[in-house]
């Protein structure tokens, strides 16, 4: 299926398949940071956790040179088929995070990793919920990138990362902090509970992240070498 999203102002065409992240709000908030960077056409990009590559793509059409991450093959083939049908070059890597570059740095990294708050399981999320769970804290992630962000960025890089209140903003923001990066929200909104936040309202209540109100407000975190 082809959609239209709010990655870009401009005409964005978009095929994601059963058990790939279809771009939502929280794609185009970061997809709206991403437009307020410099970018030129020697600006490295790394998209982690790429998904259907809209953000990829979107890097690419602002001029940049864009290496995107993910570590389901079916993603990749996903934003593959994106890049082509939107004219852009963006190069693949399938792996775990920056374990998919070892040794390269960058200027920009941007990601939209998981970070819904998630009922203990049988294990590691799997399937479609890879794109959204991120254990009960909602931070399997967001930990690792955090840790793994200066390794990545280049002395003058950028990162770009976007997740809800719901998985701890003040932690991320003292994490990159102890990190040795300064981090700062650059952009943020509030939004009605989806699907899945709203199948686990009771258990959301229940560990105390949530009240009466049934709204997540997303932000973004810019972060770069103090």
């Amino acid at each position: 299926m082809t959609v239209e999203t709010l990655t870009s102002p401009h005409r964005f065409r978009c095929w994601a398949p059963p058990g790939v992240y279809r771009p939502q709000t929280d794609t185009a908030l970061l997809g709206r940071a991403l437009r307020r960077e410099r970018i030129t056409r020697r600006t490295e990009i790394l998209d982690l956790g790429t998904g259907s590559g809209a953000l990829a793509v979107e890097a690419a059409r602002l001029g940049g040179r864009v290496t995107a991450v993910d570590i389901s093959w079916r993603a990749l083939a996903t934003a593959w088929c994106n890049a082509r049908l939107n004219g852009q070059a963006v190069r693949l890597r399938h792996g775990d995070l920056g374990s998919a570059v070892p040794g390269r740095r960058f200027d920009l990294v941007v990601t939209n990793p998981p970070y819904v708050p998630a009922p203990p399981g049988d294990g590691p999320p799997r399937g479609s919920a890879r794109a959204w769970d991120a254990g009960a804290d909602g931070r399997l992630l967001i930990d690792r990138i955090c840790a793994a962000a200066p390794t990545v960025l280049r002395p003058a890089g950028r990162l770009l990362m976007v997740h809800s209140h719901l998985s701890g903003v003040e932690e991320t923001l003292a994490r990159l902090h102890e990190a040795g990066l300064r981090a700062e929200i650059v952009d943020r909104t509030r939004l009605p509970f989806g699907r899945v936040l709203l199948s686990r309202l009771g258990w959301l209540r229940e560990r105390g992240l949530v009240a009466d109100r049934t709204s997540e407000e997303l932000v973004v975190i810019r972060a770069e070498h103090a």
